[in-house]
């Protein structure tokens, strides 16, 4: 709770520096009327939705009741990326988009992005899938196992990274699919031929498309040291902000990048942003902060007791080491930019909302885990693990 609440303030503060500086970009470039507190208050906005989202899914409502609404979930969530691509190819006002991909709903003063709410759902539901498989003992059968979740994955794969044009979304939802798969038992050689199928699709999916490939010449480029061009602009410029940062960083509101030469500020390149504002000591802390909020949570999955619960938290893992690992790589020139955003520091509403909800789920599992690790042959045994933390009247959930 304290690692979730701290990067979120964390964020605030970032977003309050540089949030000025990115409406008078934007206002100066493209005409708008952003007042020099907007980017702040939307920030604010999220993050009072999102601390109300951490505590319904932590005090509010039991994890066996999400549970219980996995199917409904999964197809509500398809479905919405479905309309979604309808509304884009009909080019209806209520899809937003944005450098010709669509990938939010315009609900007038608020916008929505399905892929989101996609990804939470997605680990509901594998969570669930594979749980009840593996008391069936069906993992790794073809026909009751890996068509339902073949078709699960290739929909939710599809609509995001080829419907939208979201493949750092797609990294994610790949994280979440082989981290659970993992955990839940697949035989190793099934497993490596899933890995497989997966990394000849994302390769089509990148050599298919003419601007991913442009991201993989400018990462090229740059690795190489060639002249800065328009391709290589937002690398060049992210790692400029860090090494700028140098140790301690130049201070909050003195950001050069954030004025307009680093692209996406508030957003991908927050990182970046915290490197030139903090330092070397400021990105240590936020690694070691996120460092902190992973390791407890794999804490929470070695400690608990029913499948589709260890299943649902090593999800939620991989979907937050996912994103932080590739954003922070993909600003630092180790990978390709990639488009991720970084969890609870970016701006944004819908991304930050749905993982808080998540994050309060897994907050809510831990309060019912054992004194002491679970070996996965002991998953179906009360008898041969440590006592509970509470007591058996407030097993509820």
């Amino acid at each position: 709770m304290f690692t979730t609440f701290g990067l979120m303030a964390l964020g605030l503060i970032v977003i309050y520096a540089i949030g000025p500086m990115r409406a008078n970009v934007l206002n100066s470039t493209y005409g708008t009327n952003y007042s020099p507190h907007y980017f702040f208050l939307g920030q604010l906005r999220s993050v009072a939705i999102s601390l109300v989202a951490f505590f319904l899914a932590f005090k509010v409502i039991p994890y066996k009741y999400v549970r219980k609404f996995a199917k409904p979930l999964i197809i509500v969530a398809i479905g919405l990326s479905v309309l979604l691509w309808l509304l884009a190819a009909a080019g209806s006002s209520l899809a937003k988009c944005e450098l010709g991909e669509c990938r939010w709903f315009n609900l007038g003063i608020v916008s929505f992005q399905p892929a989101e709410l996609l990804k939470l759902v997605l680990v509901i539901y594998l969570a669930d899938f594979l749980a009840r498989k593996r008391e069936a003992n069906e993992i790794g059968n073809l026909k009751e196992f890996w068509l339902p979740i073949g078709l699960v994955s290739a929909l939710s794969l599809g609509l995001v990274v080829v419907a939208q044009g979201d493949l750092g979304t797609g990294v994610a939802m790949i994280a979440i699919i082989f981290g659970t798969l993992l955990v839940a038992g697949v035989p190793t050689k099934q497993y490596l031929i899933m890995l497989a199928i997966i990394a000849v699709g994302s390769v089509g999916a990148i050599a298919t498309s003419s601007h991913r490939m442009e991201r993989i010449t400018a990462w090229l480029d740059t690795i190489q040291g060639a002249e800065v061009t328009d391709s290589t602009y937002h690398i060049e410029n992210a790692m400029l902000a860090i090494g700028t940062g140098g140790f301690s960083g130049v201070g909050i509101g003195n950001s050069v990048q954030a004025t307009g030469y680093l692209p996406e500020s508030i957003n991908d390149s927050v990182f970046a942003i915290m490197g030139e504002t903090f330092g070397f000591v400021g990105l240590f802390l936020v690694v070691a902060v996120f460092g902190a909020l992973l390791t407890r949570m794999l804490k929470v999955a070695e400690r608990t007791q029913p499948s589709d619960q260890r299943i649902f938290v090593v999800g939620v893992f991989s979907w937050t080491l996912a994103q932080f690992a590739v954003n922070i790589m993909a600003m630092t020139g180790l990978i390709p930019v990639t488009g991720v955003t970084l969890p609870l520091l970016s701006y944004g509403g819908t991304s930050m909302i749905f993982l808080a909800y998540a994050l309060g789920l897994v907050l809510q599992i831990s309060c019912y885990t054992s004194r002491e690790g679970i070996a996965d042959e002991d998953i179906s045994s009360r008898r041969r693990i440590g006592g509970p933390h509470h007591s058996s009247a407030r097993r509820h959930s």
